[in-house]
Parts: C-alpha cells; sequence; structure tokens
C-alpha cells in the first residue's frame, strides 16, 4: 500500500526524461572534449615475487590447516579404510 504515488512519480519523471527535449550546451560539451587535459591516476605499485617460494603461504596462518590431510580428497577416506 502507498507506492502507488511513488510509482506514478517514477514514471512521470521516465516519461520526461524518455521524451522530452533537453537543451544540451553543445559547445560546452565540445571544449570539455577537446581541452586536452586528462586527469591520470598511476596505478599503485605491486610488489613482485622473484620466485614462489617468497610468497607468503597463506596455509601457515590458517589454525585448521593442521587438521587437513591431502591425501584425503572427498573426506571419508579413513570411514572407508576401515570398513
Amino acid at each position: 500500500m502507498g507506492r502507488g504515488r511513488a510509482k506514478a512519480k517514477q514514471t512521470k519523471v521516465a516519461r520526461q526524461l524518455k521524451y522530452g527535449t533537453v537543451s544540451t550546451d553543445l559547445s560546452a560539451l565540445q571544449s570539455e572534449l577537446t581541452s586536452g587535459q586528462r586527469s591520470v591516476i598511476p596505478a599503485p605499485a605491486v610488489p613482485v615475487a622473484d620466485d614462489v617460494e617468497d610468497i607468503d603461504d597463506s596455509s601457515d596462518d590458517d589454525p585448521y590447516a593442521k587438521y587437513y590431510d591431502e591425501d584425503d580428497d572427498d573426506g571419508h577416506a579413513e570411514a572407508t579404510s576401515r570398513a
């Protein structure tokens, strides 16, 4: 309830934007596009590792890494080996 007015207002504004005539200052647009002053934002410097060994391994910080078994692919290897 209560969305009728809001929707009507949105529809009205959308129609004005779509079908209404907008006076565009083309000379101002042209001067803006041809000003020649471009603001270039330099890319941030990203440190590059020389070797793969230099990259910090995130598993060192993982408190559950000691419980991970690399041979156990599906998590059921221990249960199937006992059966």
